[in-house]
């Protein structure tokens, strides 16, 4: 790939953002995606379920760190909770008024489920396993083959000789896929992170049914919740239950009625996200030994997504409360409440982050050089430490190479994506930072 200097913003010179790019290949990207996929799971699995046990990162943490280490950047672990260490690499700018960036990532993953659902990968699902231009694992896609990205970003530049004038700080969190209490929370409220400019590299990308593919740049976040409602009816014997109120039967009647539910909120800006809306994800009714007996309880739990900025807990809860009371009042004899879902967070949308601003600027501008067309800007309908940082006031985007949408099985993300979104990155870092020539 040959750059010609109009191709390029922020002073960079043509010869030494090549000499950067050289040194980002598909086979150091594979190799180092390999590493990350297999460290430490599947302990690092870490559910979204308030109720159930953290995963545990420590293997994986002590992979990057080490990493980073031998990059030449300063590195700290730094832990809320033993086991769970986030990783925090600097790479001091030479110019001390110089800009502050941080390229963020997650080393937790999602459970992988039955692993006999996972046929790409032999019934492993933990076994990185190529085919074409895909790579199959957990974690693939989110978030470890993107993690690879900011490391050999970071590595291109070291090995090129770049000196960068600004502070890079490469962050390595835990608990994101909880919503970041041992992570990006407790590194932004109890360690006093912050910089100036921060980019996730979570999935951003799309693949069109003829191949052609391509990678938003998020500038914006939806949020969610965690809901447990239940319905409290009359127990009675199974030989009658016209003389009952089956609590099971009339939650799934409520589930029905729940789909109407209308959100008070107000429309983004910005395009992607989904309109706020719940779906059930845990049901439970029945007590063993009592099967002779109707069941006069049943329990759900909703997870609401696609949140706006504005929308507030106790708004969200208003506005199923009602369509539960609505429903009960047409049902005699049956009651049902609406509460939080113990130990979940109430994650907040995000304001829309300008286009034109960094870090979404320099972004865009490598993009071009790279791929030789503009991005999209849009707002990501899922959680991610983007949201943490943006909430503290950090101009925060998100951007990777991942499927923004991956499947729960058989996950992957693509070769020759992830090599030129590593590309990106690393001109953007330049951009962003400034270079000593």
């Amino acid at each position: 790939m040959n750059i010609a200097p109009s191709g390029l913003a922020g002073g960079l010179r043509a010869d030494r953002a090549q000499q950067v790019i050289a040194e980002i290949t598909e086979q150091r990207w594979i190799a180092l995606a390999r590493a990350l996929v297999v460290s430490g799971q599947p302990a690092a699995e870490n559910p979204l379920d308030p109720d159930m046990p953290p995963g545990r990162e420590e293997a994986v943490a002590q992979l990057v760190a080490a990493k980073l280490a031998d990059l030449g950047l300063s590195v700290e672990l730094v832990a809320k909770r033993e086991g769970r260490p986030n990783v925090i690499g600097t790479l001091a700018g030479a110019a001390s008024a110089g800009p502050t960036l941080i390229l963020n990532d997650h080393l937790d993953t999602y459970p992988a489920g039955d692993p006999a659902r996972w046929d790409k990968t032999g019934g492993d699902p933990f076994r990185p396993t190529r085919d074409g231009d895909f790579l199959y694992a957990r974690g693939t896609s989110d978030t470890r083959g993107n993690l690879a990205c900011t490391i050999l970003a970071v590595e291109a530049l070291r090995r090129a000789g770049v000196r960068l004038k600004g502070m890079l700080k490469c962050v390595y969190t835990v608990d994101e896929e909880k919503n970041g209490p041992d992570g990006s929370i407790f590194l932004l409220e109890d360690r006093g992170l912050r910089a100036d400019y921060e980019i996730t590299c979570e999935p951003t990308g799309w693949t069109k049914p003829d191949g052609s593919w391509g990678i938003d740049i998020g500038v914006a976040n939806c949020g969610h919740f965690l809901v447990a409602i239940e319905t409290q009816g009359i127990k009675t014997h199974i030989w009658r239950p016209d003389t009952g109120i089956n609590a099971v039967s009339e939650m799934a009647a409520l589930i029905a009625a729940l789909e109407t539910t209308r959100f008070t909120y107000r429309a983004a800006k910005i395009p992607g996200g989904t309109p706020p809306m719940l779906t059930p994800v845990r049901i439970g009714g029945g007590v063993p030994g009592e099967m002779q007996f109707t069941p006069d309880r049943c329990s759900a739990v909703f997870a609401v997504v696609g949140l706006l900025p504005g929308m507030t807990e106790a708004g969200v809860l208003a506005d199923i409360d009602a369509v539960v009371q609505a429903f009960t009042r047409q049902r005699n004899g049956l009651s049902a409440q609406t509460r939080r879902f113990p130990g979940a967070l109430f994650v907040s949308g995000t304001a829309e982050l300008d286009a034109n601003a960094e870090p979404a600027a320099a972004l865009a501008r490598a993009y071009r050089t790279i791929l030789g067309a503009d991005p999209k800007h849009y707002r990501k309908n899922a959680f991610n430490d983007t949201i943490r940082f943006a909430e503290r006031g950090i101009a925060a985007v998100t951007f990777g190479p991942g499927e923004d949408g991956w499947p729960p099985f058989n996950e992957y993300i693509r070769i020759e994506k992830s090599v030129a979104a590593t590309k990106i990155l690393a001109l953007a870092v330049m951009d962003i930072l400034g270079v000593v020539e």
